[in-house]
């Protein structure tokens, strides 16, 4: 055995020998990467963060501005709604009776009081020549009974008796031609005649339908706004409508009501308004996008949404200024009073003025005022991708089309298939012009 200590000792000496040259190999220094990184790192460096001598002035901070724009800016804001009759019934015996006529025809316009149904009337015309007969008898006996008292033929009870036999007379008859009259179902209003559920020769139970009537001339647009509009809304302004059903045609309507109650579900107020439909394009039912228009500023101040930094409730935005030197921007942090928002633009009422500079990329590296800022123009990269497009693959030498992409007959021609021009569909499908007062405006209550 003593012959493998040796081995033993040779070969532990050999581990420790490779062990000891993987660990030199691994930490063996660097000498031009240790060098250039402490150049890098040393204050006197020339390309350190700084750049320029020890003590040169920092680096500016690169952003992305917009100008303080004037522009108009309309104050609006976006609802649904349906539309519903200016007055609408639906027609109803009082009693029950056999249709013995029917006087109009589905979708017929009629007038206030003409007759559209009339009901069997046999029994209650001879109920009222009966009850004129009983009248008649009634006055001859009040009559005689008169003169009979002034001679003192007859006491003063029997002139009560006879003048009582005659009122009792008069209602009967009173009573005779109501019922008589009940059997005259006429139209309340001015409107349109619906579709009829009643023929000629049906027995109908009182209060059981037979026709609506609307009147359509006007069309009332109910919608709701949220709570915050109440206080701008008022009667006889006016908002735009547009139709789902009716693409490319816009109405206005004129606001007649405000509902005094808040819904204290949906935290939203009750508009009506009215719709001019003389020329009979729009239904009951409708569904309508409502565009209401509270005002509008001609010369509004406006910046970029991306330009407000909201802070502690408040809104900033950082203005870029000259520095101390010239050629030199730093810049300034500004609280502003904001009024009406639009899509991607932002009124502004208090803090700027026309044409003051804003940043709109780049704030969160502007944390005081009076840093240095450099200003990044991105128009030229939308330039070059402009340009790289108008050179692609079926572009010519100079960015043009290549000249056998080109639209045959010339740059001037049509398809021979191509549809015919406004001019010549000019005066086609127009609806004849309305005349007279807008019915929205004849003060007509607009309740059922």
């Amino acid at each position: 055995m003593s012959f493998k200590k040796p081995y033993l000792a040779i070969a532990l000496v050999g581990v420790a020998a490779a062990s000891g040259a993987a660990w030199w190999l691994q930490n063996k220094p660097n000498a031009p990467a240790a060098e250039t990184a402490a150049t890098a790192a040393s204050p006197t460096a020339p390309n350190a963060a700084g750049g320029g001598a020890p003590g040169g002035p920092a680096k500016p901070t690169a952003v992305e501005v917009a100008k303080v724009e004037q522009t108009k800016i309309v104050d609006e804001t976006q609802s649904v709604g349906s539309l519903r009759s200016n007055q609408g019934v639906v027609l109803r015996p009082e009693v029950g009776g056999r249709v013995s006529q029917v006087l109009f025809k589905d979708g017929q316009r009629v007038k206030k009081g003409q007759l559209l149904v009339q009901f069997d009337d046999q029994l209650p015309a001879a109920q009222v020549m009966q009850a004129k007969a009983e009248l008649s008898i009634a006055q001859a006996n009040h009559t005689r009974n008169q003169e009979l008292v002034s001679q003192n033929f007859i006491s003063k009870r029997s002139l009560d008796e006879s003048e009582a036999a005659l009122q009792v007379a008069q209602a009967k008859l009173a009573l005779a031609q109501a019922t008589l009259q009940r059997l005259k179902i006429v139209a309340p209003f001015d409107g349109v005649a619906g579709l009829r559920q009643i023929n000629v020769g049906d027995y109908l139970k009182d209060g059981a339908d037979m026709v609506n009537v609307e009147d359509i001339d006007a069309v009332l647009l109910d919608f709701r706004l949220a709570e915050r509009f109440q206080t701008k809304v008022k009667p006889g302004q006016k908002a735009q409508v547009t139709f789902d059903a009716l693409p490319g045609r816009k109405f206005t309507a004129l606001i007649q009501a405000i509902d005094p109650l808040i819904d204290a579900n949906g935290r939203s107020v009750g508009i009506r308004g009215c719709i001019d439909n003389r020329q009979m394009q729009l239904r009951p039912g409708m569904f309508a996008r409502v565009n209401a228009v509270f005002g509008e500023r001609a010369e509004a101040l406006v910046v970029p949404e991306e330009a407000i930094v909201p802070q502690g409730g408040r809104a900033n935005v950082v203005r870029i200024v000259p520095g101390a030197n010239k050629d030199e921007l730093i810049s300034e942090r500004v609280t502003v009073k904001i009024g009406l928002r639009q899509p991607g633009k932002v009124e502004i009422l208090e803090g700027l003025a026309l044409g003051d500079t804003v940043v709109v990329a780049g704030q969160q590296r502007l944390q005081k005022d009076g840093t240095l800022v450099r200003i990044v123009d991105t128009s030229k990269g939308q330039a070059g991708g402009a340009a790289g497009a108008a050179g692609g693959p079926n572009a010519g030498p100079s960015g043009a089309p290549a000249a056998g992409n080109a639209a045959p007959g010339g740059a001037g021609a049509k398809p021979a298939d191509a549809p015919p021009t406004k001019e010549a569909d000019k005066g086609k499908g127009k609806m004849p012009p309305v005349t007279g007062e807008n019915p929205c405006l004849r003060g007509q209550n607009a309740t059922r």
